[in-house]
Protein backbone atom coordinates (compact mmCIF):
# COMPACT_ATOMS: atom_id res chain seq x y z
CA UNK A 1 0.00 0.00 0.00
CA UNK A 2 1.20 3.94 -0.76
CA UNK A 3 -0.36 7.05 -0.43
CA UNK A 4 -2.63 7.21 -3.97
CA UNK A 5 -4.51 11.00 -5.23
CA UNK A 6 -7.90 9.95 -6.57
CA UNK A 7 -9.72 12.78 -8.53
CA UNK A 8 -13.46 12.31 -8.10
CA UNK A 9 -15.56 14.51 -10.87
CA UNK A 10 -19.44 15.22 -9.89
CA UNK A 11 -20.85 15.66 -13.64
CA UNK A 12 -24.49 16.55 -11.82
CA UNK A 13 -22.93 18.54 -8.97
CA UNK A 14 -24.27 16.12 -6.39
CA UNK A 15 -22.33 13.63 -4.13
CA UNK A 16 -24.45 10.85 -4.08
CA UNK A 17 -25.54 11.46 -7.87
CA UNK A 18 -23.26 10.17 -11.13
CA UNK A 19 -19.04 10.32 -10.18
CA UNK A 20 -16.36 9.44 -12.24
CA UNK A 21 -12.92 8.84 -10.71
CA UNK A 22 -9.75 8.19 -11.54
CA UNK A 23 -5.72 8.05 -10.39
CA UNK A 24 -4.36 11.11 -13.08
CA UNK A 25 -1.29 9.44 -14.42
CA UNK A 26 -3.40 6.29 -14.65
CA UNK A 27 -5.31 4.86 -17.99
CA UNK A 28 -8.04 3.62 -15.81
CA UNK A 29 -11.24 5.30 -15.05
CA UNK A 30 -14.55 4.51 -13.09
CA UNK A 31 -18.14 5.52 -13.22
CA UNK A 32 -20.82 4.98 -10.43
CA UNK A 33 -24.08 5.34 -10.99
CA UNK A 34 -27.79 5.17 -9.40
CA UNK A 35 -30.50 3.33 -10.87
CA UNK A 36 -32.81 6.27 -11.48
CA UNK A 37 -30.29 7.75 -12.78
CA UNK A 38 -29.81 5.50 -16.41
CA UNK A 39 -31.25 8.14 -18.44
CA UNK A 40 -28.90 11.09 -17.36
CA UNK A 41 -25.75 8.73 -17.33
CA UNK A 42 -26.64 7.40 -20.94
CA UNK A 43 -25.24 11.40 -22.11
CA UNK A 44 -21.52 9.99 -20.62
CA UNK A 45 -19.68 9.04 -23.53
CA UNK A 46 -17.55 6.51 -21.27
CA UNK A 47 -20.49 4.93 -20.13
CA UNK A 48 -20.66 3.32 -23.98
CA UNK A 49 -16.92 2.16 -24.05
CA UNK A 50 -15.81 -1.61 -23.74
CA UNK A 51 -15.55 -2.74 -19.81
CA UNK A 52 -16.08 -4.56 -17.37
CA UNK A 53 -19.36 -3.16 -14.93
CA UNK A 54 -20.35 -4.37 -11.53
CA UNK A 55 -24.29 -4.43 -10.51
CA UNK A 56 -24.48 -3.65 -6.52
CA UNK A 57 -27.27 -4.38 -4.57
CA UNK A 58 -28.37 -6.54 -1.40
CA UNK A 59 -29.55 -9.92 -0.99
CA UNK A 60 -33.29 -10.32 0.25
CA UNK A 61 -32.46 -11.10 3.83
CA UNK A 62 -29.51 -8.42 3.95
CA UNK A 63 -26.97 -9.97 5.10
CA UNK A 64 -24.66 -9.96 2.44
CA UNK A 65 -24.44 -7.48 -0.36
CA UNK A 66 -24.72 -8.53 -3.79
CA UNK A 67 -23.19 -8.20 -7.22
CA UNK A 68 -23.22 -9.02 -10.35
CA UNK A 69 -20.07 -8.85 -12.71
CA UNK A 70 -20.28 -8.69 -16.23
CA UNK A 71 -18.70 -7.28 -19.27
CA UNK A 72 -19.84 -5.55 -22.65
CA UNK A 73 -18.20 -3.67 -25.66
CA UNK A 74 -20.91 -0.80 -25.17
CA UNK A 75 -21.61 -1.51 -21.38
CA UNK A 76 -24.52 0.61 -21.14
CA UNK A 77 -26.39 -1.29 -23.87
CA UNK A 78 -26.26 -4.25 -21.50
CA UNK A 79 -26.98 -2.52 -18.71
CA UNK A 80 -30.19 -1.50 -20.23
CA UNK A 81 -31.03 -5.34 -20.56
CA UNK A 82 -29.92 -5.63 -16.60
CA UNK A 83 -31.84 -3.00 -15.88
CA UNK A 84 -35.19 -4.63 -17.38
CA UNK A 85 -34.70 -8.19 -15.99
CA UNK A 86 -32.53 -7.59 -12.69
CA UNK A 87 -34.30 -6.27 -9.54
CA UNK A 88 -31.74 -6.34 -6.83
CA UNK A 89 -29.25 -3.48 -7.78
CA UNK A 90 -29.85 -0.07 -6.90
CA UNK A 91 -26.15 1.26 -8.75
CA UNK A 92 -23.71 0.84 -11.18
CA UNK A 93 -20.11 1.01 -11.31
CA UNK A 94 -18.08 0.62 -14.80
CA UNK A 95 -14.76 0.03 -15.26
CA UNK A 96 -12.65 1.24 -18.35
CA UNK A 97 -10.78 3.32 -20.06
CA UNK A 98 -10.10 6.99 -20.46
CA UNK A 99 -9.82 6.69 -24.22
CA UNK A 100 -11.89 3.59 -24.98
CA UNK A 101 -9.02 1.27 -25.71
CA UNK A 102 -10.35 -2.07 -24.33
CA UNK A 103 -10.97 -4.53 -26.60
CA UNK A 104 -14.09 -7.69 -26.37
CA UNK A 105 -11.17 -10.04 -25.28
CA UNK A 106 -9.97 -7.11 -22.64
CA UNK A 107 -13.65 -7.26 -21.37
CA UNK A 108 -14.12 -10.74 -20.94
CA UNK A 109 -10.52 -11.10 -19.37
CA UNK A 110 -11.36 -8.76 -16.58
CA UNK A 111 -14.85 -10.18 -16.16
CA UNK A 112 -13.34 -13.19 -15.62
CA UNK A 113 -10.87 -12.22 -13.20
CA UNK A 114 -12.89 -9.89 -10.84
CA UNK A 115 -15.98 -12.73 -10.43
CA UNK A 116 -13.06 -15.33 -9.75
CA UNK A 117 -11.64 -12.85 -6.94
CA UNK A 118 -14.87 -11.66 -5.73
CA UNK A 119 -15.71 -15.46 -4.68
CA UNK A 120 -12.48 -15.82 -3.55
CA UNK A 121 -12.08 -12.66 -1.25
CA UNK A 122 -16.25 -13.50 -0.38
CA UNK A 123 -17.46 -9.58 1.00
CA UNK A 124 -20.42 -9.83 -1.83
CA UNK A 125 -22.22 -12.68 -3.03
CA UNK A 126 -22.83 -12.75 -6.23
CA UNK A 127 -25.33 -13.24 -8.56
CA UNK A 128 -23.70 -14.59 -11.73
CA UNK A 129 -25.63 -17.66 -12.93
CA UNK A 130 -22.36 -19.52 -14.11
CA UNK A 131 -18.63 -18.31 -13.88
CA UNK A 132 -16.98 -16.72 -16.77
CA UNK A 133 -14.63 -18.56 -18.88
CA UNK A 134 -11.03 -17.16 -19.61
CA UNK A 135 -10.04 -16.01 -23.01
CA UNK A 136 -7.23 -16.51 -24.72
CA UNK A 137 -5.15 -13.90 -24.37
CA UNK A 138 -1.37 -12.73 -24.74
CA UNK A 139 1.35 -12.97 -21.15
CA UNK A 140 2.20 -9.84 -21.90
CA UNK A 141 -1.42 -8.37 -22.37
CA UNK A 142 -2.76 -10.75 -19.44
CA UNK A 143 0.17 -8.63 -16.80
CA UNK A 144 -1.34 -5.45 -18.27
CA UNK A 145 -4.31 -5.94 -17.06
CA UNK A 146 -4.02 -7.47 -14.26
CA UNK A 147 -2.13 -4.15 -13.65
CA UNK A 148 -5.62 -2.38 -14.55
CA UNK A 149 -7.45 -4.49 -11.94
CA UNK A 150 -5.56 -3.01 -9.07
CA UNK A 151 -6.28 0.46 -10.17
CA UNK A 152 -9.74 -0.70 -10.37
CA UNK A 153 -9.90 -2.76 -7.20
CA UNK A 154 -8.83 0.95 -5.18
CA UNK A 155 -11.35 2.82 -7.29
CA UNK A 156 -14.27 0.32 -6.45
CA UNK A 157 -13.28 0.50 -3.02
CA UNK A 158 -12.95 4.58 -3.09
CA UNK A 159 -16.22 4.79 -4.27
CA UNK A 160 -17.76 2.42 -1.51
CA UNK A 161 -17.60 -0.66 -2.75
CA UNK A 162 -14.45 -2.61 -1.33
CA UNK A 163 -15.16 -6.09 -3.18
CA UNK A 164 -11.39 -6.57 -3.38
CA UNK A 165 -10.41 -5.53 -0.40
CA UNK A 166 -9.09 -8.62 1.50
CA UNK A 167 -10.59 -8.97 4.66
CA UNK A 168 -7.70 -10.26 7.21
CA UNK A 169 -5.33 -6.79 7.33
CA UNK A 170 -1.74 -7.54 6.24
CA UNK A 171 0.04 -5.22 9.14
CA UNK A 172 2.51 -7.23 11.03
CA UNK A 173 1.77 -5.82 14.48
CA UNK A 174 -2.32 -6.34 13.99
CA UNK A 175 -3.93 -6.38 17.37
CA UNK A 176 -6.15 -10.15 17.58
CA UNK A 177 -8.88 -10.22 20.13
CA UNK A 178 -10.69 -12.92 21.90
CA UNK A 179 -14.42 -13.23 22.88
CA UNK A 180 -15.11 -16.35 25.14
CA UNK A 181 -18.45 -17.40 26.25
CA UNK A 182 -19.69 -20.13 28.77
CA UNK A 183 -19.16 -22.61 25.99
CA UNK A 184 -18.11 -20.39 22.85
CA UNK A 185 -14.66 -18.92 21.55
CA UNK A 186 -13.50 -16.64 19.09
CA UNK A 187 -10.72 -14.68 17.33
CA UNK A 188 -10.88 -11.45 15.68
CA UNK A 189 -9.61 -8.10 14.48
CA UNK A 190 -11.30 -4.41 14.35
CA UNK A 191 -11.24 -3.56 10.69
CA UNK A 192 -11.95 -0.38 8.61
CA UNK A 193 -15.82 -1.95 8.07
CA UNK A 194 -16.52 -3.02 11.07
CA UNK A 195 -14.96 -5.97 13.05
CA UNK A 196 -13.87 -9.16 11.34
CA UNK A 197 -14.11 -12.43 13.00
CA UNK A 198 -11.91 -15.13 11.77
CA UNK A 199 -13.06 -18.92 10.15
CA UNK A 200 -13.42 -21.61 13.16
CA UNK A 201 -14.66 -19.27 15.33
CA UNK A 202 -17.19 -21.23 17.68
CA UNK A 203 -20.76 -19.99 18.47
CA UNK A 204 -23.47 -21.22 20.76
CA UNK A 205 -25.85 -23.42 19.16
CA UNK A 206 -29.29 -21.19 20.78
CA UNK A 207 -29.64 -17.81 21.65
CA UNK A 208 -31.19 -17.05 25.13
CA UNK A 209 -34.86 -16.44 25.71
CA UNK A 210 -33.87 -12.41 26.30
CA UNK A 211 -32.03 -12.25 22.29
CA UNK A 212 -32.57 -9.25 20.70
CA UNK A 213 -34.64 -10.07 17.23
CA UNK A 214 -31.97 -8.85 15.19
CA UNK A 215 -29.31 -10.69 16.27
CA UNK A 216 -31.62 -14.28 16.09
CA UNK A 217 -32.46 -12.98 12.67
CA UNK A 218 -28.47 -11.86 12.15
CA UNK A 219 -27.60 -15.80 12.88
CA UNK A 220 -30.35 -17.41 11.25
CA UNK A 221 -28.69 -15.78 8.36
CA UNK A 222 -25.37 -16.94 8.90
CA UNK A 223 -27.03 -20.56 9.14
CA UNK A 224 -28.86 -20.70 5.82
CA UNK A 225 -25.71 -18.70 4.13
CA UNK A 226 -23.94 -22.04 5.75
CA UNK A 227 -21.35 -19.61 6.86
CA UNK A 228 -22.27 -20.73 10.18
CA UNK A 229 -22.91 -24.79 10.51
CA UNK A 230 -23.58 -26.92 13.32
CA UNK A 231 -20.68 -29.32 14.33
CA UNK A 232 -20.64 -31.27 17.63
CA UNK A 233 -23.30 -28.99 19.52
CA UNK A 234 -21.77 -25.88 18.02
CA UNK A 235 -21.73 -23.21 15.11
CA UNK A 236 -18.83 -22.91 13.53
CA UNK A 237 -17.83 -20.03 11.45
CA UNK A 238 -16.99 -21.52 8.23
CA UNK A 239 -15.18 -18.44 6.32
CA UNK A 240 -13.98 -15.15 7.74
CA UNK A 241 -16.86 -12.56 8.25
CA UNK A 242 -17.36 -8.98 8.92
CA UNK A 243 -20.17 -8.23 11.31
CA UNK A 244 -21.15 -4.26 11.61
CA UNK A 245 -19.39 -3.74 14.77
CA UNK A 246 -17.80 -5.18 18.04
CA UNK A 247 -21.32 -5.66 19.81
CA UNK A 248 -22.83 -7.42 16.78
CA UNK A 249 -19.81 -10.07 16.62
CA UNK A 250 -19.73 -10.97 20.00
CA UNK A 251 -23.91 -11.13 20.49
CA UNK A 252 -23.75 -13.41 17.35
CA UNK A 253 -21.17 -15.30 19.19
CA UNK A 254 -22.57 -15.63 22.97
CA UNK A 255 -26.47 -15.66 21.56
CA UNK A 256 -27.64 -12.61 23.86
CA UNK A 257 -27.08 -9.05 23.91
CA UNK A 258 -23.36 -8.29 24.76
CA UNK A 259 -21.20 -5.14 24.88
CA UNK A 260 -18.48 -5.96 21.84
CA UNK A 261 -16.14 -3.17 23.63
CA UNK A 262 -15.42 -5.31 26.57
CA UNK A 263 -16.61 -8.53 25.39
CA UNK A 264 -13.55 -8.68 23.38
CA UNK A 265 -9.66 -8.83 24.53
CA UNK A 266 -6.52 -9.09 24.01
CA UNK A 267 -3.74 -11.95 24.62
CA UNK A 268 -3.25 -9.80 28.19
CA UNK A 269 -7.20 -9.91 28.93
CA UNK A 270 -7.12 -5.71 27.94
CA UNK A 271 -10.06 -4.99 26.03
CA UNK A 272 -11.40 -3.03 22.99
CA UNK A 273 -12.43 -0.46 24.87
CA UNK A 274 -9.35 0.33 26.56
CA UNK A 275 -7.25 -0.19 23.20
CA UNK A 276 -9.18 1.73 21.07
CA UNK A 277 -11.38 3.79 22.72
CA UNK A 278 -9.58 4.98 25.69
Amino acid sequence: MRPQTIQIFLPDGSPTSIREAELTNRLVKAILFPRNKMQEVAKRDMVHFTGVYFLFGNTEDGSKPLVYIGEGEDCFTRIQSHNRKKDFWTHCVIITTKTDEYTKTDGKYLEHYCLAKAKEIGRYATDNDTGSKKPSISESREYDLLDNFDTAKILLATLGYPIFEEKRKKEVNKDIFICKGKTSIAEGQLVDDGFLVFKGGQFVLNETKSVTPWIMQLRNNLKNQSVLKEINGMLVLQEDYIFNSPSAAAASIKGRSSNGWTSWKDKNGKTLDELKRK
